[in-house]
């Protein structure tokens, strides 16, 4: 199932990797753009070029999908009338990108109606690929290696687990966060993808996102390689992520886990959340 679209992500995913790996090796001069959010965000010209070799690929190969990308304009009508939709964040992490600490990668994600079916992953500094189908299991290549398959940890005592945050984008609340949970240790990594791997791989066993900043394309992929390998996601109210809205937003922060403690975490969160002022919002424009 799904043969052809996942094999044609991986393709255009290494295609852009090349690429991008081409202009990281060069001085980067960044752009600042506003974001759907009214937000300014960095931008290159790697950013840029990704997106183009990703959105020509998938159209080529899938005409009747819809394809929403970070970099390129969001056709609305469009996009909300396909039942098959790309979601394309071709450099999440781009501040680690412009900061050359190797903390970004591709991200290419299929949705059918409000679910994800389909992601990939692509970590072009470490040569390293995430992927996953629905119901055929997640699973992670390494410098061309053989495929490894995923499984999160069984940890359900957050004091014995390791909590995966942001360097980038860091909310000073995070400390009253951890110390609350009582966490045994914090690892702060940029690109939402690349967070959500080290719960795959068990390095991790949670991570929060405070932040209502993140949109469609940084949590598609991610979603459903955590959900394979075992893991859940959601916002931080424990309510599923419906990619089948106008407002591509994730309004209400994101939430990632083994499984087994995402219940507690959403339980632990509230009061705190509370205590923020955070109240959470409504989905709207449900197509």
């Amino acid at each position: 199932m799904l043969e052809k679209e996942l094999e044609t992500a991986i393709e255009l995913a290494a295609k852009a990797g090349v690429s991008i790996l081409e202009f990281y090796a060069l001085e980067i001069v960044a752009e600042e753009k506003l974001g759907v959010d009214n937000f300014s965000e960095p931008v290159t010209i790697a950013d840029k070029t990704a997106s183009k070799i990703i959105v020509k690929g998938l159209a080529e190969a899938f005409p009747e999908d819809g394809i929403l990308s970070e970099e390129e304009d969001d056709l609305i009508e469009i996009r909300t009338s396909r039942n098959r939709v790309w979601m394309i964040d071709p450099i999440d992490g781009t501040w680690g990108f412009i900061k050359k600490d190797g903390d970004f990668g591709v991200q290419i994600g299929l949705t059918i109606g409000s679910e994800v079916v389909l992601g990939i992953v692509f970590l072009p500094a470490q040569n390293a690929l995430y992927y996953a189908v629905k119901n055929e299991g997640a699973f992670l290549i390494e410098n061309g290696e053989k495929p490894k398959r995923l499984q999160v940890s069984g940890k359900t005592n957050f004091t014995e687990m390791n909590l995966a945050s942001s360097r980038n984008h860091r909310s000073p609340r995070m400390f009253r966060i951890i110390e609350d949970f009582g966490f045994k240790q914090e690892i702060q990594r940029g690109s939402v993808g690349l967070k959500v791997g080290l719960v795959t791989e068990q390095i991790c066993d949670l991570y929060i996102h405070l932040s209502p900043r993140t949109k469609f394309w940084d949590t598609c992929a991610p979603q459903i390689i955590l959900e394979e390998s075992g893991g859940r996601m959601t916002d931080l109210y424990g309510f599923p992520i419906n990619y089948n809205l106008s407002d591509v937003q994730n309004h209400n922060g994101v939430l990632a886990s083994n499984g087994v403690s995402h219940d507690a975490a959403v339980v632990n969160l509230k009061p705190l959340l509370n205590e923020f002022g955070r109240l959470r919002v409504k989905a709207a424009n449900k197509i």
